[in-house]
């Protein structure tokens, strides 16, 4: 049974690495507009078609915020994980770029 648990955990956590490497980095800007990869693709956003928000949730006693970025009827959330930094700070530097 502990061989089969430890397929299992080595193999998830080989999935999890993966998607890691193959999809960063996440979030791009430019002037022009936002370049977003998922597992699906990449999706190209020009600035008047975006709206990007902070959201700041309580877990478990813990503050966590995520950046939320819409386009149309898409949504994007990241979190710190994905953005490699605070998603305030990446909110501040989306802004900065929007014209």
């Amino acid at each position: 049974m502990g061989t089969v648990f430890f397929a299992v955990a080595a193999t998830a956590l080989t999935a999890l690495s993966l998607h890691g490497l193959l999809v960063r980095p996440r979030l791009t800007a430019d002037p022009r507009g936002l370049r977003i990869r998922t597992t699906t693709g990449k999706h190209d956003l020009h600035w008047p078609e975006v709206t990007a928000r902070v959201r700041t949730t309580r877990r478990f006693g813990r503050d966590s915020a995520t950046l939320e970025i819409e386009a149309g009827d898409q949504l994007f959330v990241f979190g710190w994980l994905e953005l490699g930094a605070d998603p305030r700070d990446v909110l501040d530097t989306l802004t900065a770029l929007q014209p």
